[in-house]
This record gives C-alpha cells, structure tokens and sequence, in this order.
C-alpha cells in the first residue's frame, strides 16, 4: 500500500499562540538606561584600546545574552560596515534619542568620540540612580497606603459589623462618631468601587491626554506646587537640563544647537517651553544668562552662574559643577523625604486605627456609665 504524501499539508499552528508568543516577545524587546550605560563605557574603552568600529561592535554583541540587544549591535555594525558613519546607524534606531546620536555626530566631527561615549555613559549611570532614588522614595510610602487599605477592609467589613450588632441590642442613641463609621462601614464597598473607578478613570486620561499641551502644563503647575515635592522636581529637572548643556557644550556643540537638542530631551512642559523661548531670544542675539532671567523656572544661582560662565567661556564646566551640585541636593532631599515619611505613615495608620475603635468603644464605655449610676 502506498501512501501519497504530496497532497500532505502541515496543521497550522494556533493564531492565539502566536500572538501570546510575540505579545511575549514584545515586552522582552527593550533597550534600557542600564543597556546604554554599559553600551557607551564598554565602546568607550574598547575605541580607546585601538579598537575599530565593527570589531569593537562585534565583541559587544557577543558579551550580550539577550539575542533583542545583540541583533541591535548586529545591524549597526552591518551599517558601519556598508559605509554609513556611526551616528546614521545608531538614528535608524528608535531605541536611541535624538540626544544621543547627535552627541555622536558631534563625537565623530571633533574626533572626540571616546569622550563623548564617556559623557553618554555618565549621563545614563545619572539618571538611573535618579530613577532609582525616586522609586526608593515612592515605595514606602506605596506599600503603606496598601497595607492601610487592607486594615481598613478587614475592620469595616468585619470588625465594625461585629460591634454594629451589638449595639443595636442595646437600643440606645449611639454617638455621632460611631453612627459615621458605622455608616462607612456599610457603604465601604461601594465607596471603594468609586475610589477604584476614580483612579482608574485617572491613569486612562493620562495615557489618552499624555502630550497635549495643556495637559501637560496644567500637569506641571500642579507637581510644583505640591509642598517640598514640588521642590524636588524642579531640582530633578534642573540637573536634567545641567547635565545636557555640559555634555553637549563639552563637546564644542553650538549654543543654538545644544539648546535645541536639550529642548528634545526635555519632557517637563513649563522647562520645554522655556529654553523654546530662551532659544529664540538667543537666535535675536540676547545673551542666554539674560535670556533665562525672565523664566522664573530658573533660580537666581544658575542665571548668575551662567553670566560668569559666559564672560569667561566656560559654560561646559559651570552647568557640570551645577548638576553635580542639584545631584547632591537631590540625594539629600530624597533621604530626608524617607526619613519624614516612614513616621508619617505610621502615625496616619495609627491615627485611622484608633479612631475607628474609639468610634466602636464609645458606645460601651457609656453603657458602663450607666450600668454603674
């Protein structure tokens, strides 16, 4: 018996499993700070040794385990290779920033490139130790608020019920403040369906209003008005801004250009929208000290710093001494709102905890009063 294979076709595989599979894949596909951190010190070392390009690319891609990042290497190296300059390749790239391959572009016209991959990787090893600090700070007091809910679950939903029964046993007025919690106690479910939905309906705007303007502003207004933290934003912001003109102006970038380039990285609204300006009036022919003078987002020390900067053309090295002096701030602003926070959320816990069972003792205490006349 023979058997006609030509007519057999292969099962076709499920579509759910593919898209589980690239939805899998997706989410691997990232090129982090930390990536272009080691990215930028690694080529900076091996350029540095005498290193050419596709070798130094080569032995990147080889160092890497995930296969995303090694085919990132790949296909620069293969652009380095057909005669494009290094900053062309990295651009076709949406994984790096107009920042970046404009700084290189700059590397590779000063013959500057190793200190340029230096400043990249000093910024990048910058701003993770920023994030780092802000989710250090957002943790804490994150996970209290979720343990507050839990507790406040457990008592309204179990506790205060409990006692709720009792009392109505003995056919006295109940207090003001044990009505009110008793009243939370049996609407809590719907109260915290509304809360959910609130915030819910919060991060949805934020993902559908996130770039338009006035979004943004109003956004912005509001951080910076918020006591001590919005201090701490506007520091955070600053060093931002610091840190790119001195690694832009280090580079013998044009002040024009490094304004231009520090406007794309820039995302904060109200500091965007001020070196938009500043750059204007710049391109009229104000000098930039004057220029950030009018923005009240820039404090007195900068503006002065960089008049100083000016006369004596050393910009680079001024808006360096700045971001290390906003980084230092920034760390010790950071601590100490750790430092502020942990007893605060002990003693909100405490005082939410307390109330309620004073709301629920109430009621007895007065009975025994009675009892006892």
């Amino acid at each position: 018996m023979k058997i006609d294979v030509s007519s057999y076709k292969e099962p076709k595989k499920s579509k759910s499993f593919k898209l589980d599979m690239n939805f899998s894949t997706k989410s691997l596909k990232r090129f982090s700070d930390k990536h272009k951190e080691d990215f930028y010190r690694e080529f900076s070392t091996l350029i540095r040794s005498g290193v050419d390009f596709n070798q130094a690319l080569a032995i990147l891609a080889k160092q890497q385990k995930s296969e995303f990042i090694r085919s990132i290497y790949a296909d620069i190296n293969t652009a380095v290779v057909k005669g494009k300059s290094l900053n062309e390749a990295i651009k076709s790239h949406k994984h790096f920033s107009p920042y970046e391959y404009y700084s290189v572009k700059i590397g590779e016209d000063t013959r500057r490139l190793p200190e340029i991959f230096d400043q990249l990787q000093m910024f990048f090893s910058r701003k993770i130790k920023m994030k780092r600090q802000i989710v250090s700070v957002l943790a804490y007091p994150v996970f209290v608020l979720l343990i507050t809910f839990a507790v406040l679950y457990f008592m309204l939903n179990y506790v205060v019920p409990m006692f709720a029964s009792v009392f109505q046993q003995f056919g006295k007025e109940l207090p003001e403040i044990t009505k009110f919690v008793v009243r939370v106690s049996n609407n809590f479910n719907v109260i915290a369906l509304v809360f959910v939905v609130l915030l819910l309906m919060i991060v949805v705007g934020h993902k559908l209003l996130k770039g338009n303007h006035s979004y943004e502003n109003i956004k912005a207004r509001i951080l910076l008005k918020i006591p001590f933290f919005g201090n701490l934003v506007k520091k955070i912001q600053l060093a931002k801004f610091c840190q790119s003109l001195s690694l832009l102006l280090s580079a013998k970038t044009p002040l024009i250009t490094a304004l231009e380039l520090t406007e794309k990285m820039i995302s904060f609204y109200p500091l965007k929208q001020s070196i938009v300006q500043i750059k204007h009036d710049v391109l009229k022919g104000d000098t930039l000290s004057h220029s950030m003078e009018k923005h009240s987002f820039f404090t007195p020390k900068i503006v002065s710093l960089t008049h100083i900067g000016e006369q004596i053309n050393e910009l680079d090295k001024m808006y360096d001494g700045l971001a290390k002096q906003y980084n230092d701030e920034i760390d010790h602003s950071t601590k100490l709102i750790g430092t502020i926070l942990e007893p605060l959320m002990i003693i909100i816990i405490g005082g939410i905890v307390g109330f309620i069972m004073v709301a629920m003792y109430s009621p007895i205490f007065n009975l025994s009063k009675v009892i006892e006349n």
